[in-house]
């Protein structure tokens, strides 16, 4: 079993690297949980529900495509986290059959919390399964598989339109290429329309983000493998979308995610470096940075610079109601930590 880790503990703004001018600082840095049932975690999710509440989601299980790999969530009341709980799992008759993936957590307007997650033996052959809730997580309903073709949000949280329409954005991976494009719903996630970007691409990328600009602009930030964050811009709420082209961000191959913040501004989390000799070498590192334009980046915080061999990766963010960011993400496959910006 893994090793214990304090479940909470606050860092001040001087224990960080700050960059520049800005009003960010780091109020709070806490890993979720203490002494939990599974060897190895990844892939967090983060959602605001009622009365101020953090939830958050994560796969867990002895590692990840082991088939004992489940959903687990907790929520953080009051500043404390409780104990995970695991709200899905690969069971076929009690037998396991499946891991499970890439948990998303996401709230529409209209109060529907939709847990989204993969299974399958790996991302080339998961489908895409989803489990609601009307009453912020107390109870779910059964766990349903999205249509044909439709994976749900792979790594990152859906989007909503003014008008109620959810884009969810998704991608693919094959041998020979991987591909983004966007799930959109206009009936409250009952149907998804598949929508491409930019199929023929040079560039190979999954696990888009969306950001919202003024009027029917959107932007989406993907993790590829050419060793930068590659976007696509939409002029028309989502409904088609230019070519891929590079980003100034480095990438090594490996997920970020980004959230439009009240104020217009944006921002994205995402480890600064380029693929190394090992897949984990860039994931030491873990970067927060500021945009005016979704063009222009700034680094303005080091969440982690530390040891070659340990991972810090996946992020997940969020902006809450009282206009705080939470960001959670993947602490060297031991447990989730979770950070708080104001």
């Amino acid at each position: 079993m893994i090793r214990s880790f304090l479940t909470a503990f606050v860092l001040t703004v001087s224990t960080v690297t700050v960059f520049g001018q800005h009003a960010w600082k780091k109020v709070t840095d806490e890993l979720i949980f203490n002494n939990p049932p599974f060897d190895q975690c990844h892939a967090s999710t983060l959602v605001e529900i009622d009365g101020g509440k953090l939830m958050a989601a994560w796969f867990g299980g002895s590692h990840e495509g082991s088939k004992d790999v489940r959903i687990w969530l907790s929520i953080n009341e009051q500043g404390k986290w409780t104990s995970p709980v695991a709200v899905a799992d690969g069971k076929v008759n009690g037998e396991w059959s499946s891991p499970l993936w890439n948990p998303v957590l996401f709230k529409t307007k209209k109060g529907k919390l939709f847990l989204f997650y993969k299974e399958g033996p790996s991302p080339r052959e998961w489908w895409g399964m989803v489990r609601t809730s009307d009453d912020n997580g107390k109870t779910w309903s059964a766990k349903t598989r999205l249509p044909e073709g439709v994976l749900g949000p792979i790594k990152n949280k859906p989007i909503e339109l003014a008008d109620g329409t959810i884009l969810s954005p998704s991608s693919t991976e094959t041998d020979d290429k991987w591909s983004v494009h966007i799930e959109r719903s206009g009936d409250g996630g009952k149907t998804w329309a598949i929508i491409p970007v930019d199929a023929d691409s040079r560039f190979d990328v999954i696990q888009p983000s969306i950001l919202i600009h003024g009027g029917n602009k959107l932007q989406i930030l993907c993790r590829s493998k050419q060793g930068v964050v590659v976007e696509s811009w939409s002029e028309d709420s989502g409904k088609t979308w230019g070519k891929l082209s590079a980003t100034t961000l480095m990438n090594p191959n490996s997920g970020t995610d980004a959230q439009t913040l009240k104020d217009g501004k944006h921002m994205i989390v995402y480890n600064p470096t380029v693929p190394g000799k090992e897949w984990f070498n860039g994931r030491y590192k873990l970067n927060v940075a500021l945009s005016e334009d979704g063009e222009k980046w700034n680094d303005i915080l080091k969440l982690e610079d530390g040891d070659t061999k340990k991972e810090f990766s996946y992020p997940s963010i969020i902006q809450t109601k009282d206009g705080k960011v939470h960001i959670s993400y993947t602490f060297d496959r031991r447990n989730i930590k979770h950070i708080v910006l104001e």
